[in-house]
């Protein structure tokens, strides 16, 4: 399954609610304000990483917040083309807001 996070994890709690629910096989895909969790060195991309080696982040927004150099090593980056390809590659997806 592809989850879609939209909102920081220090502004909204579906980043927590997500990582109690997805699997090792899961991916996550981290777009708009989401991108936030993908920092290097924060306490939320250790629990993602531990959770699923599949974690995201959508370039455009990264880029958008001034985050594009600051995201940690281990997420990989990905355009709208990516995105895309993320959805077809994944049996379902979940909007997590």
């Amino acid at each position: 399954m592809l989850h879609t996070i939209n909102k920081s994890p220090y502004s909204n709690r579906c980043l927590a609610e997500c990582l109690r629910v997805c699997s090792a096989d899961d991916a996550i895909l981290l777009i708009e304000d989401g991108v936030y969790a993908a920092l290097a060195g924060n306490d939320w991309i250790k629990q993602l990483l531990a959770k699923t080696t599949a974690v995201y982040a959508l370039q455009a927004d990264a880029a958008a917040r001034g985050l594009a150099d600051r995201i940690a090593t281990e997420v990989k980056a990905v355009d709208y083309a990516g995105f895309v390809q993320l959805c077809c590659e994944q049996p379902s997806m979940l909007a997590w807001y």
